[in-house]
């Protein structure tokens, strides 16, 4: 019989680790579901990396703004799949394990993809091509929808009391990186091919690697250990998991997880999905440079978030999200409001990462915040229902919004939306409790 990681041997005591060691396998897990977390989001972020390219050839206008607008729909409607992708996944993840569940989004990420690559476009097949492209951001919305709740669960159960706050924070290292990667892609193709031959069939490039690196890490993922504390909920006489379990079992916990990500995410989408069009289209950057400030603000990002894991492993979880939540509402319309005007490369720079370093009170612990409130046997679920819910309402909906601002000559009108969700969920930090104390991850 196959033993859990850290599970101990017959006739041990009962731990094979000390609780400030980690052991190999323990790591080669974490290093392994967080591999997969990374292609996973390279696929999904590639749509938003390479939409400037793409958008003419599904939603032929002469307005700019509209094609962008027509884009940014398929996108947010990717979104409203991920709760159905939660709801199914989480069960999944619940009942047949965590690697089970990863297994399953990257099959269905890697599905979407190919089908992205292979596209035809509306000269060639009219109408059918943007619904070809809904059609693939649906099953890439159900992948993330199950990507978020499983992977989340995974890392913190793997890492161990005093350090889920630090190797948590890895998600979200791995879902910026897959950004990175899909904007590196992008610049490659900037760097080695002509404008027109990028416009007119090298957007393509970047689903088809997608595609293939879900393969690759569909078989990583088969030879992932499981965590014990999927192996104790399931021996032990919990309720199955389910979406009425949830909310009836544990409703303060479900509408937390909701609002705590409304503004959380929504300033992540604003800072990361959005700003490159922002840059380009309100700013007045062309589209290599906006790639430049939207990929180096990025990979600084990524490097902030173990950082401030492991410094929620020392103080707490609670401070870093009031933290997020007090600075996004005092510099989130200043920040917006400032890079409207500057044209220089620097300033917009520095003015993109300062909203970046506000949002990793939010990001580098937000998945363990989550995982930290559910008991085991509905743990999966509970992170990523509610999280898919919030995320779908006001992550998904980002860029539409905020194209919908401009288009109507009310471009402002957005920073003051974030900064009233933002608001909101820091009502939610102040008074909810500190997880890293109450945390209802019980193994080490």
């Amino acid at each position: 019989m196959t033993r859990t990681i850290d599970e101990p041997a017959p006739g041990g005591t009962g731990r094979t680790d000390p609780p400030t060691t980690l052991s190999r396998d323990r790591l080669k897990a974490i290093i392994g579901g967080s591999t997969g977390n990374l292609v996973e989001w390279y696929d999904w972020y590639a749509y938003a990396a390479f939409t400037l390219y793409f958008a003419p050839h599904f939603f032929p206008s002469d307005n700019a703004t509209a094609q962008l607008l027509g884009a940014a729909a398929v996108f947010a409607v990717g979104f409203f799949m991920r709760p159905l992708g939660a709801w199914i996944m989480g069960i999944y993840a619940d009942r047949r394990g965590r690697k089970s569940g990863l297994a399953l989004s990257v099959t269905l990420m890697c599905a979407g993809s190919l089908l992205i690559a292979v596209s035809p476009t509306y000269d060639s097949v009219g109408l059918l091509a943007p619904a070809i492209l809904v059609v693939a951001r649906l099953m890439q919305g159900l992948s993330v929808g199950g990507e978020y709740g499983a992977s989340a669960t995974y890392l913190s159960e793997m890492a161990g009391k005093g350090r889920r706050g630090f190797f948590s924070s890895f998600q979200y290292v791995t879902l910026i990186g897959g950004q990175l990667v899909a904007i590196g892609v992008l610049l490659a193709l900037q760097a080695t091919m002509a404008e027109a031959a990028l416009e007119a069939w090298g957007w393509r490039i970047p689903f088809a690697i997608g595609a293939l690196l879900a393969v690759v890490v569909f078989w990583i993922r088969r030879g992932l250990a499981e965590t014990e504390s999927f192996k104790n909920a399931r021996d032990s006489a919990a309720p199955k998991s389910g979406m009425f379990a949830l909310f009836r079992h544990h409703p303060r916990e479900a509408f937390t997880v909701m609002l705590l990500t409304a503004g959380g995410t929504l300033a992540f989408y604003a800072y990361s999905i959005y700003m490159q069009k922002f840059l380009v289209n309100t700013s007045g950057f062309d589209r290599e440079t906006a790639s430049r400030i939207n990929g180096g603000t990025l990979f600084l990002f990524m490097l902030l978030q173990p950082i401030a894991g492991a410094l929620s492993d020392r103080i707490g979880r609670k401070p870093l999200l009031i933290g997020f939540g007090v600075a996004g509402v005092l510099f989130t319309y200043p920040l917006f409001a400032t890079l409207e005007t500057t044209r220089d490369p620097v300033v917009a720079f520095l003015l993109v990462l300062g909203g970046l370093v506000i949002v990793t009170g939010y990001t580098s612990i937000n998945a363990v915040v989550k995982a930290e409130l559910f008991p085991a046997h509905i743990r999966a679920l509970g992170v990523a229902l509610p999280y898919a819910l919030a995320n779908t309402i006001f992550g998904g909906t980002a860029e539409y919004v905020a194209l919908s601002f401009k288009n109507a000559g009310m471009e402002r009108g957005f920073y003051w939306y974030v900064t009233a969700m933002i608001a909101v969920s820091l009502i939610v930090y102040v008074r909810m409790r500190d997880t890293r104390i109450t945390s209802a991850i019980a193994e080490d």
